[in-house]
């Protein structure tokens, strides 16, 4: 019970904060949307932002926490206070040396960069505009690599609001250098926020260097490759970088898709919308559930409390399948109201609508999914296996590939520009329950018959609300209501209306994580179910 209360209060305090970060990112979304549209500049500005964000996803919520959380961990549970920080302040400027390295070769090699992620593109001279931008972005990647190790650091002493609220000074830069008084100084309004974007991530690594300091840590230089901390965490962070790093390989295969000839004219940025606006929903809650496991999950491998550590898991899969299936089914149905609302303004017209829902369709449908994902890969890094999300994720690459292939050139008039993101939610799926399956056998039931009944529930309660959405947006067509706020107030009533009709059905059918969710922090004894399985 203890241990539940303290998933979701961690949660519920990433999530705070988080949401404010994805109102402040949906705000410098517009902002990009409405200057550029779904053109060849925003395709360029997106393609040359999409390569040190990834490295950012790899770093930040991948490879650096799952390798670096265990082994901290353990420095603090059973080393002095000097070791704990004579290991932290080392990889930190090993990691910074690293980092900088990484930064001047990708600036030096932008073109070559580019021409791998648009390689089914023939026409000359098509990307001019993204070798400059990626040049001028990429040592974002040393700011925010090192803003990844201090958020990892500040994780494991359970400090989880500042870190995640970091994002908000990325988005209020790029809005900031959106507005006319500062694009003005640049040769288009993409090179501006392409400069915003490295400011915010230099303000993200800043902001928590007082906190380090605050926990103990000093920053005495000093770069080791024989520290053995630091080889403990790059035995783990090495298969860590590849297990986390297929999934962004993954978007590195997504983008040469995305950028093939036959594909219509901003797909790149349809697809970049979509996962947005995905993100919002992984973001909001089932990436915060996964980031205040993994201590915990570590601890309790560390304990080899096994039974504790299948409980977090289960808990944490239903809970967060009672969050994910619902939005799933609402973002299918009310695809194209929400992009028209969200972003449909300037240079984003009808058409960037529909190319955008389109993705978002497809994305959708694998939302679960890479939910699940987040959550059951830190279950085997808590135990520092490494190899066994390594291999799966390489077979979810393939398949990846495979049915990318299928949609370009078997079934393209079907999804045309949503085959990426199709392939994605199909790898994911495989993914996790390949996954699932080796974890259970690993460590014995899961409580699989509990864990499916649940789902059915939450999956029956949003099928309903699916239907009843569908079916009032028919009676009564989004297209017939004029202007944008109009547009907004009735989506928001229906959103409302959706939500509140599935914890009803929830509440009605006695899901106990309606409970679980919203009263946990009054309860004195654990629901039916919810204890060891």
């Amino acid at each position: 019970m203890v241990e539940k209360k303290q998933i979701l209060k961690s949660a519920s305090v990433i999530t705070l904060v988080t949401i404010v970060s994805r109102i402040l990112g949906y705000l410098r979304d517009q902002r990009i949307a409405l200057l550029l549209g779904t053109g060849p500049l925003a395709d360029s500005f997106w393609l040359a932002y999409r390569l040190p964000n990834m490295l950012r996803r790899l770093v930040g919520e991948g490879a650096m926490s799952a390798a670096f959380i265990p082994v901290f961990t353990g420095y603090v549970a059973k080393r002095s206070s000097a070791e704990v920080w004579e290991f932290a302040n080392r990889l930190f400027w090993t990691l910074a040396l690293l980092l900088a390295v990484m930064t001047v070769f990708g600036m030096i090699f932008s073109r070559e960069v580019v021409l791998l992620f648009t390689a089914l593109d023939r026409t000359p001279g098509h990307w001019e505009d993204a070798i400059g931008l990626n040049r001028l972005v990429f040592p974002y990647v040393f700011f925010i690599g090192l803003a990844a190790l201090a958020m990892a650091i500040l994780n494991c002493f359970h400090i989880f609001g500042p870190p995640a609220a970091t994002p908000v000074l990325l988005n209020v830069a790029i809005i900031v250098f959106s507005f006319g008084a500062l694009r003005r100084h640049f040769a288009d309004p993409a090179q501006a926020l392409a400069f915003g974007v490295l400011l915010g991530g230099a303000f993200q690594f800043l902001m928590l260097l007082p906190l380090l300091t605050k926990q103990g840590m000093r920053f005495e230089f000093g770069i080791s490759f024989r520290h053995p901390g630091i080889r403990s965490v790059a035995r783990l962070m090495a298969p860590a970088f590849l297990g986390y790093g297929v999934y962004q390989i993954n978007v590195v295969v997504n983008t040469i898709f995305a950028t093939a000839e036959r594909m219509p004219e901003g797909t790149l940025t349809a697809l970049q919308y979509g996962d947005r606006i995905m993100e919002l929903v992984l973001g909001g809650y089932a990436i915060a559930v996964a980031t205040a496991i993994l201590p915990m999950m570590s601890h309790q491998a560390a304990s080899l409390e096994y039974e504790k550590l299948k409980q977090t898991f289960a808990f944490s899969l239903r809970i967060v399948s009672f969050i994910t299936i619902p939005a799933m089914v609402g973002l299918v149905v009310m695809r194209e109201p929400i992009i028209r609302v969200l972003f449909q303004y300037g240079e984003f017209d009808a058409e960037s609508t529909t190319l955008t829902a389109r993705a978002l369709l497809y994305y959708a449908l694998g939302l679960p999914a890479l939910a699940g994902v987040k959550l059951i890969v830190p279950g085997f890094y808590s135990s520092q296996d490494v190899r066994t999300p390594v291999r799966v994720a390489i077979y979810a690459l393939i398949l990846n590939c495979v049915v990318n292939v299928m949609c370009l050139h078997l079934f393209f008039p079907i999804f045309q520009n949503g085959g990426p993101a199709l392939a994605t939610s199909v790898a994911a799926y495989f993914n996790f329950f390949v996954l699932f399956v080796i974890f259970r056998q690993r460590y014995g039931r899961l409580g699989t018959l509990d864990i499916l009944i649940s789902i059915g529930k939450t999956t029956f309660c949003a099928a309903v609300m699916g239907a009843a959405c569908h079916l009032a947006l028919q009676l009564s067509p989004f297209e017939r209501f004029q202007g944008a706020l109009t547009h907004a107030v009735v989506l928001g009533f229906l959103i409302l209306v959706a939500t509140a009709l599935f914890l009803g059905l929830a509440w009605l059918l006695r899901c106990p994580e309606v409970e679980e969710v919203w009263g946990i922090t009054r309860r004195s004894r654990p629901a039916s179910g919810a204890g060891a399985i």
